[in-house]
C-alpha cells in the first residue's frame, strides 16, 4: 500500500501520497475526474508555473507578500516552469470546466515545495496555495492566461519555425522545377500546360499564407485575461498587479503580452482560443491538399501519374514485394484530420461560455495544444522526409504533347466550336491536337508551332488576333 499523509483544504481532512507535492484539493480532482487518464498538457502546466512565479515577485514588489515566502514561491514555480515537477500533476483534462482543479495542483504543489524550501514539511501550511501562491488570481482569469501563453509560445517558436522550413523546402522545389512543363488538371481532367514548378509556387504560397494567420493568431493570444479574477471585475487583486505580472511574463517569454482592456469578454469566452484554432484548421486543410497532390503525382510507378518520384522510406507491403508506399503523405494527411478534429472540440468549447465564465476551458486547451503540436511535427517531417528528396520524372513532359486541352491555345485563332471538335476527334482517335489541326485548319506549321508551344500557354497572354466571323 502506498503510504499517505493527511493534508487538508477548506473540506476538510484527505489522504493523499506521502511523497506528493500536491495536496487535499488535488487528491479530490484525482477521485472526481478518473475519465481518460490524459492529464493537462505540460505546456500549459508551465505556463501556470511562469505565471505564479510572476505574481509572486509582483505581490513582493507590492508590498503584498512576505518576502521570505514570496522568494521561496518564486523558486518553487520555477521548477515547476523548467519541467521538474511534472510529474506532481495529475488531474484528468475533463475535470471541472474552469480548470479550478488544475489552478490548484499548481498552487498545492508550488505551496508544499515553498514550504520544503523554507525548512518546513509538506502540509505544513507554512506557505498557503490560496493566500500565499494564488494571491491576486482566480482560476478564471489564470487558467486562460495560461492558454493563451502556451498556445502563443507553441505557434511562435514551434509552429511557425516549422512552416518557415516547409516553405522555404517548397520554394526551393519550385526553383527547380520550374523548366519542367507538364499537364495541368481541373476536374481531376487534363487541362492546359503548366509548369511543374508553378504547381509548387501555388503551394509555396499556402504556407507562406498560412504564416501570416497564424501570425495574426499570435497577436490574438498576447491578450491576456488576467487581473480579472473572479469574473472580471478584479476584485482581490491589486491595481498594478497585471500589468506588471505581463511586463515580467513578456521579458521572460521574449514575447509581448498585455492586459486586456476588457476583461469581461475574455473570461465569458475563448473567442481568441477558437479564432486561433481556425488558423491552425485553415494551415492544416493547406497541408493536406499539398499532401494529396504530391501522392497522386507519385502514383504509379506505372499504372498511376508517375510524375514525381517520391523518397523510398520503408517497405510498402507484408505481402507485395517492392511496393513502396506514400506514407509521409499519408502520415500528414492523417495528423491534419485529427487537428480538424481539435478545431471542431475548440469550437464546441467556445460555445461553452455561460454568463461571466466559459466552463469548457480545460478542453480547449488540451486540443488547442495537441492541435500546435502534431502540426508542427508533421511539417518538420514533410520537409525532411519528403518534399526536400522529391524529385520529378520524365512522365509529365512526355504527355504533353499527347495532351488534348492543348487545343484552348488554337481558340483565338479558330474558335471555340472548331478547337472542341479538334478535341473530340482527337480524343476519339488517339491522334495528337497537332496532327489533326493539320488536316482540318489552313494553319501553317509554324503558326501550329507558336500556338501549340506549350511553354507560352503557361504565361498570359493571347496566342493569336480575333477569330474572323
Amino acid at each position: 500500500m502506498t503510504e499517505t499523509r493527511i493534508e487538508r483544504d477548506s473540506m476538510g481532512p484527505m489522504e493523499v501520497p506521502a511523497h506528493a507535492y500536491y495536496g487535499a484539493s488535488t487528491q479530490r480532482a484525482v477521485l472526481n475526474f478518473p475519465v481518460s487518464g490524459v492529464r493537462m498538457p505540460p505546456e500549459l502546466i508551465h505556463m501556470l508555473g511562469l505565471i505564479k512565479w510572476a505574481a509572486a515577485k509582483v505581490n513582493d514588489e507590492l508590498g503584498l507578500l512576505d518576502h521570505k515566502l514570496a522568494e521561496a514561491i518564486q523558486q518553487a514555480a520555477w521548477e515547476v516552469y523548467e519541467g521538474k515537477l511534472d510529474d506532481q500533476f495529475v488531474v484528468d483534462v475533463f475535470q471541472t470546466g474552469s480548470g479550478t482543479s488544475t489552478n490548484m495542483n499548481a498552487n498545492e504543489v508550488i505551496a508544499n515545495r515553498a514550504a520544503e524550501i523554507l525548512g518546513h514539511g509538506r502540509g505544513s501550511r507554512i506557505v498557503h496555495p490560496n493566500d500565499h501562491v494564488n494571491l491576486g488570481q482566480s482560476s478564471n482569469d489564470v487558467i486562460p492566461t495560461a492558454i493563451h501563453l502556451a498556445a502563443l509560445k507553441a505557434i511562435h517558436k514551434g509552429l511557425i519555425p516549422a512552416l518557415d522550413s516547409l516553405h522555404e523546402a517548397l520554394k526551393a522545389k519550385g526553383k527547380e522545377f520550374w523548366e519542367i512543363i507538364k499537364t495541368g488538371r481541373t476536374h481531376l481532367m487534363d487541362a492546359t500546360p503548366i509548369r511543374l514548378g508553378q504547381e509548387f509556387l501555388g503551394y509555396a504560397g499556402q504556407i507562406e499564407r498560412g504564416i501570416k494567420r497564424l501570425r495574426y493568431a499570435v497577436e490574438e493570444l498576447s491578450e491576456l485575461p488576467l487581473g480579472g479574477t473572479a469574473v472580471g471585475t478584479g476584485v482581490n487583486t491589486h491595481p498594478e498587479f497585471a500589468r506588471r505580472v505581463c511586463k515580467l511574463l513578456s521579458q521572460e517569454l521574449g514575447l509581448t503580452v498585455r492586459e486586456t482592456d476588457n476583461h469581461f469578454a475574455l473570461q465569458a469566452t475563448l473567442d481568441n482560443v477558437v479564432m486561433a484554432s481556425g488558423c491552425l484548421r485553415t494551415v492544416a486543410i493547406s497541408l493536406m491538399k499539398i499532401a494529396n497532390d504530391i501522392r497522386w503525382m507519385g502514383s504509379g510507378p506505372r499504372a498511376g501519374l508517375g510524375e514525381l518520384q517520391l523518397p523510398e522510406v520503408q517497405p510498402g507491403s507484408s505481402i507485395m514485394p517492392g511496393k513502396v508506399n506514400p506514407v509521409i503523405p499519408e502520415s500528414v494527411i492523417q495528423a491534419c484530420a485529427q487537428v480538424l478534429g481539435n478545431d471542431a472540440a475548440v469550437a464546441q468549447g467556445g460555445e461553452g461560455g455561460y454568463f461571466e465564465l466559459n466552463l469548457m476551458m480545460p478542453m480547449a486547451a488540451h486540443n488547442l495544444l495537441q492541435a500546435i503540436h502534431i502540426l508542427t511535427n508533421a511539417c518538420h517531417n514533410f520537409r525532411k522526409r519528403c518534399i526536400e528528396g522529391l524529385t520529378a520524372t520524365s512522365r509529365g513532359p512526355e504527355m504533353v504533347e499527347r495532351g488534348l486541352m492543348l487545343a484552348t491555345a488554337l481558340a483565338p485563332a479558330i474558335g471555340y466550336d472548331a478547337a472542341a471538335e479538334i478535341a473530340k476527334e482527337a480524343a476519339r482517335t488517339g491522334r495528337t491536337i497537332r496532327e489533326v489541326a493539320r488536316e482540318r485548319t489552313s494553319l501553317t506549321e509554324e503558326e501550329l508551332d507558336r500556338l501549340l508551344d506549350p511553354t507560352r500557354m503557361t504565361e498570359p497572354g493571347l496566342g493569336a488576333g480575333p477569330v474572323s466571323a
